[in-house]
């Protein structure tokens, strides 16, 4: 299948390229989660992977004290700072960047004046954390021009802060962990409070995932991330009543759940069963995986999207009508919208042999119901951000 979604690097981006002579260049993916949806925040259980969609990163040091020149090749965007000095006042996609050289200085590395060259063709709004191969990306590329000596554990971390404190959006740790940690054909199977991890092999053939993206990204997306965050934790407060001992929605069984259900908000009873359920999901998921029964595996993405619409309300009428329309075809064992939710893509465990026929009727449907058009690429595991140069 042709990939709707390409970005193809023009000659003058070539030129530019080989003019700028980096030091170091670095590959960082965006990743899909093929279950566990919500969960990582509330130090449960994710199945995320990097997929073969990246951002480059093309560094060197320019010989000055602390000036930072940043350019964002696919949009022409170009952006300074001194990275001796933190400035909050930056449009958001450059809090990413500031974010990444605060939390390295906090560890207790000096930094001195680099220049920096991104190029993207990983798909913008499609849930596939490009956030996180930004955040990643930069911090590997920073710590090997600059020989910081930072580990994985430390770059995940980091990126993460930089996240909650720099952007504002409270994330978990699963993006930036699958797009540092994955493997080429395997999954991850996370444990998102020890962070101890298993990689599964991921033997789908003939089955492929394909991604449909919405192309819709509705206002509630960012807000209502926090607010989950928000409701879950009113949730363990509300048990830690009769459970002291309880941390986090993790420590939680669905016994003590049921038990209180008549002491809570119907609200935010329905977000924490959610998550439960989810986790109980991903364990299944990896024994089904495991088997290579993948029918189970494709009925168990159903009912992850059944829980994020309905239970966790995340999702949106753009992501239900995908879902819905993919039961009507054998081809397609499962599929679920992924990703922080309110638009973005649904992801698809399809046979191979139907994707052409399946994304040209999707198309047809998906415009007829919303008079939007449908982008889709398909996205397999792969490595995890990787120094290539």
């Amino acid at each position: 299948m042709e990939q709707q979604i390409t970005y193809s690097q023009s000659p003058e981006h070539i030129a530019q390229l080989g003019a700028f002579k980096a030091e170091v260049v670095i590959n960082s993916p965006g990743r899909v989660n093929l279950i566990g949806e919500h969960t990582d925040y509330n130090n449960g259980f994710v199945m995320p992977t990097a997929i073969d969609k990246t951002i480059q990163f093309y560094l060197k040091k320019n010989g000055t004290p602390s000036q930072a020149r940043i350019t964002s090749l696919n949009y022409d965007s170009h952006f300074s700072f001194d990275v001796a000095t933190y400035d909050p006042n930056g449009v958001e996609w450059t809090r990413y960047i500031v974010g990444v050289v605060e939390e390295i200085k906090k560890l207790g590395h000096s930094l001195k004046g680099f220049d920096c060259m991104m190029y993207s063709n990983l798909p913008m709004g499609a849930g596939i954390s490009s956030s996180a191969a930004l955040e990643c990306g930069l911090a590997k590329g920073l710590n090997e021009l600059f020989d910081l000596g930072l580990t994985d554990l430390e770059i995940i971390k980091l990126s993460q802060m930089a996240e909650h404190n720099y952007v504002g959006t409270k994330c978990g740790v699963m993006d930036q962990f699958a797009s540092v940690m994955s493997r080429e054909n395997h999954v991850i199977q996370l444990d998102c409070q020890s962070l101890e991890y298993q990689l599964l092999p991921f033997a789908i053939e003939p089955y492929k995932l394909l991604l449909l993206n919405t192309n819709v990204s509705h206002s509630l997306s960012t807000s209502e991330y926090n607010v989950r965050r928000a409701e879950c934790e009113a949730g363990v407060a509300l048990l830690q009543k009769w459970y002291p001992e309880i941390i986090t929605l993790r420590d939680v069984t669905l016994e003590q759940l049921q038990k209180h259900k008549a002491d809570f908000d119907p609200v935010v009873f329905k977000r924490c069963e959610y998550v439960l359920e989810e986790n109980q999901r991903v364990a299944l998921a990896a024994k089904a995986l495991k088997a290579e029964d993948l029918k189970t595996f494709g009925t168990l993405m159903y009912g992850s999207h059944e829980g994020l619409q309905h239970k966790y309300q995340v999702s949106c009428k753009e992501l239900d009508f995908l879902t819905d329309f993919s039961k009507n075809y054998d081809a397609v064992l499962g599929c679920r919208m992924m990703g922080g939710g309110f638009g973005g893509c649904t992801i698809n465990l399809i046979h191979e042999d139907h994707i052409d026929a399946y994304v040209e009727a999707a198309k047809k449907a998906y415009h007829k119901q919303f008079n939007i058009k449908l982008s889709t690429f398909t996205a397999m595991p792969a490595n995890g951000g990787e120094r290539i140069h």
